[in-house]
């Protein structure tokens, strides 16, 4: 197998799950970002911790205020470790937080990202936890984008998965989930990946297909709670935000592909019919 920078192989070569951890939820850290929460982030620590028994639920808070004090107080009573964030900065940046507490303080346990808005069943994060862990690499909970889905979500998805499949020749489902599953391995290769807000999970797919690493996906329901309406997903300005990087990369790629020199005159006979060096 080919080594990385900031993955160090298949579990088996590089730690033992210890035996009191062989459980669904041993030995990860379920991360939630979050911003003005809703009145679903308690019951969604409750179930998680329930569905994944030895899990931690680390709650990071994307700089809310202090509106948002008895919901985070909820569900730290519920379980959670809650960090908090003074100023709102994107989602990007509570991401490379919660994987930055998790190198530090947990850094031989796996890390699985949940949006907080209830969109995601937790036996499909369980499911993705498994997949993860079978395969030691980077799992993405995939919507399947039937039934009663908002118009701009399913035109997005597609128009998203069609243009990462032009740049990198990979065809990712769904590019924007927010249910991600990493091994420990990769963690603190994920903090040094570029990306404030919703571009970040963009740029870790796109560092993926750089380093050759694998990208597992696994079909989960799609759910939707009033049409979406808790997204804070900007239609325009996150959606230049996360094509930006996916245009760079297919250009990089194109002049990669590029032969070097080509249209320059006399290279070709230059390459092919080298000049006798000039006598001193």
């Amino acid at each position: 197998m080919t080594r990385h920078r900031g993955y160090d192989g298949p579990r088996s070569t590089r730690r033992a799950v210890p035996p009191g951890d062989a459980t669904p939820g041993g030995s990860v850290i379920v991360l939630v970002p979050v911003y003005r929460p809703g009145d679903r982030l308690p019951p969604l620590v409750t179930d998680l911790t329930a569905a994944l028994p030895g899990a931690s639920v680390l709650v990071v808070d994307d700089g809310s205020g202090p509106t948002a004090a008895a919901v985070l107080a909820e569900a730290r009573s519920r379980g959670a470790t809650v960090l908090r964030r003074r100023v709102n900065r994107g989602k990007g940046v509570v991401l490379r937080t919660g994987f930055r507490y998790a190198v530090t303080h947990h850094p031989d346990h796996d890390v699985v990202c949940v949006d907080a808005d209830g969109q995601h069943r937790v036996s499909d994060v369980v499911r993705v936890v498994d997949r993860m862990r079978d395969t030691d690499a980077q799992t993405l909970g995939v919507r399947r984008f039937d039934g009663e889905v908002p118009a701009r979500s399913r035109f997005g998805n597609a128009a998203t998965r069609a243009a990462f499949r032009l740049a990198t020749g990979r065809d990712v489902r769904d590019t924007q989930t927010g249910l991600r599953a990493y091994p420990a391995g990769l963690l603190h290769r994920l903090t040094t990946i570029p990306g404030d807000r919703f571009e970040y999970e963009m740029n870790v797919l796109l560092d993926a297909v750089r380093a050759g690493l694998p990208i597992e996906q696994v079909d989960i329901a799609t759910r939707y709670h009033a049409g979406n309406s808790g997204s804070h997903f900007s239609a325009l300005a996150d959606s230049v935000r996360i094509y930006r990087p996916l245009v760079g990369f297919a250009a990089a790629r194109a002049l990669s592909l590029a032969p070097v020199g080509a249209d320059a005159p006399g290279a070709r006979a230059a390459t092919a019919h080298p000049a006798p060096a000039r006598r001193p």
